[in-house]
């Protein structure tokens, strides 16, 4: 199954509080997955390896085979692709267990977007982050936007400019 997932990490204060996000479409472009990871502190590119690192788990449960992830970071994008070295020893230990999670898939790919293009993404890192900080979650609480009920109604721009509500998926 082929998977077009858009991912995107922040942080307040870099570091500081800060979230992953991903959204999982199918090919036709219908919403699968849209999750958030909290963290209580942590750097932007922290944030940004652990948006990937949780769309290739998510990915996997889905049973996606050949992944298509975009990402606005061009240091992340650069740094998974081999154009540039990983000399920060966090980053080196989330990039090997993200290279060990990609080996269970047939292809996956990961291209650069400038921010405009990945803004569901960032949608979810920023509700991730106002969510974590009202509710107190605690360090790697996964926030699945289509379980909590004050999200239900929540209205979302698409690509045409049309209003719909979101609907509520299980996997």
């Amino acid at each position: 199954m082929i998977l077009l997932i858009n991912i995107d990490g922040g942080s307040r204060g870099n570091p500081g509080i800060g979230a992953s996000g991903v959204i999982i479409k199918n090919e036709q472009g219908k919403i699968l997955l849209k999750q958030g990871l909290f963290f209580t502190k942590c750097t932007n590119n922290q944030a940004e390896y652990n948006a990937l690192r949780l769309a290739l788990i998510s990915a996997g449960k889905i049973g996606g085979t050949v992944l298509k992830i975009t990402s606005d970071s061009e240091l992340l994008v650069k740094q998974f692709n081999g154009i540039y070295k990983i000399k920060n020893p966090d980053l080196k230990i989330l990039m090997e267990e993200i290279k060990t999670l990609v080996k269970q898939f047939k292809t996956v790919t990961l291209g650069h977007t400038l921010r405009e293009g990945n803004s569901e993404a960032d949608e979810i890192c920023n509700l991730t982050m106002d969510a974590g900080k009202k509710n107190k979650f605690t360090n790697g609480h996964i926030y699945n936007l289509f379980q909590d009920i004050s999200l239900k109604n929540l209205k979302v721009a698409t690509k045409k400019e049309e209003s719909k509500q979101l609907e509520l998926f299980d996997l």
